[in-house]
């Protein structure tokens, strides 16, 4: 049994039906506390808007410090409309930009699976998305999102204009491509890059730089540029082709979101945020699920906690060596939806409708 040395694990439940989910996350974490002698020394902070309603701004230094020292930091949600009206480098949304610039938090990686009990729940055709399981693995702190120059200004005949800067370097591009191919060497083998080689400079450098990569270190692992377009088109004709999805910050964003409709709900899909191990192995890292605050259904106990319960399985995976404890939370959630239980986002015929508290005490029953 692995003792985790009373390594520091932050909760930052945020906004909307963040609290919610957290809240059913940490009993589980908790529960790993108590049954299997993991002693994490667990913290909770605010966020977002719930730390701009408190501190007027979206995250506080003293809250940023904690997730310098944290070993892994969970993140609920940020965002709503309460906020909307903000100007924009104050919006709820900021603090999750600056925690992964800040963290240098460069590989966002997003499973796509859907989960046999749920097929049911996609818009697609059954046949079309049995058995998916796509890796999509996102450049996190280039690109337009952060590029420069940037703002909007004012030009001639009382006109506006709005500057994004779409930028990379060879670096920025060379160390998400290798943390691809080292993904793809642990699942199927392939790895497709999506960029706009065909119009844009930076999709021209993106795919040489993945090829080069590809050429000199990872010669075993089947590699396929495709224009990002194109690949958005094909994860709805025939999603089943991919397994390694690698993409820039933006264009990685919205495929993601492609890619997890595919699945039916983003109640049910994690996400991570990884850094580069420094040299004692140690590696900053940020876990969410991909779905947003949902405000509409806040405070109703009906928000679908699982995306937030396999975050956490994903930092056990990913950022503390917990390989067999995360296992375990992945298959209490399958033993859960083979029993038909299901929160009200995806409730079928023959299944029966739970809460969000209920649906997190019965993950942690199939934990013991």
């Amino acid at each position: 049994m692995i003792k985790s040395q009373n390594r520091k694990f932050l909760l930052l439940p945020g906004d909307g039906v963040g609290p919610e989910v957290v809240r059913e996350t940490k009993k589980i974490l908790e529960w790993f506390n108590k049954n299997k002698s993991l002693d994490f020394k667990i913290e909770e902070e605010l966020i977002g808007g719930a730390s701009i309603d408190k501190n007027k701004i979206p995250i506080t230094d003293e809250v940023f410090y904690k997730s310098l020292e944290s070993e892994a930091v969970l993140v609920g949600a940020c965002g709503g409309p309460k906020w909307d009206n903000l100007e924009f480098s104050k919006k709820p949304e900021r603090a999750l930009l600056k925690l992964r610039k800040e963290l240098k938090l460069f590989a966002n990686l997003r499973p796509a699976i859907c989960f046999e009990q749920l097929v049911e729940s996609s818009t697609l055709k059954p046949e079309i998305v049995t058995g998916l399981d796509i890796m999509i693995v996102r450049e996190l702190t280039g690109g337009i999102y952060f590029g420069e120059p940037r703002g909007i200004e004012p030009i001639e005949n009382n006109e506006r204009k709005g500057i994004n800067t779409h930028t990379y370097t060879t670096s920025e591009i060379q160390r998400i491509a290798r943390t691809a191919f080292e993904l793809a060497k642990k699942r199927n083998n392939k790895v497709t890059s999506c960029e706009k080689s065909n119009v844009m400079e930076a999709g021209v450098l993106w795919r040489e730089e993945v090829q080069s990569i590809k050429d000199k270190e990872f010669k075993s692992v089947k590699l396929e540029h495709m224009l990002a377009d194109n690949c958005a088109m094909q994860l709805l004709r025939n999603p089943k082709q991919f397994d390694v999805i690698l993409a820039d910050n933006l264009f990685g964003d919205m495929l993601s979101d492609e890619a997890a409709m595919l699945t039916g709900s983003l109640g049910l899909l994690p996400s991570a945020s990884l850094g580069a191990r420094d040299k004692n192995g140690k590696m900053r890292s940020l876990y969410e699920p991909c779905h947003g605050s949902a405000p509409d259904i806040a405070g109703k106990n009906i928000a679908n906690p699982i995306a937030t319960i396999l975050s956490l399985s994903m930092a056990f995976r990913y950022s503390l060596d917990l390989e067999k404890e995360a296992d375990q939370i992945d298959s209490a959630v399958q033993q859960v939806l083979n029993d038909g239980l299901r929160t009200k986002d995806i409730i079928s015929k023959g299944t029966k409708e739970v809460s969000t508290s209920q649906m997190g005490d019965a993950i942690i029953s199939k934990l013991k």
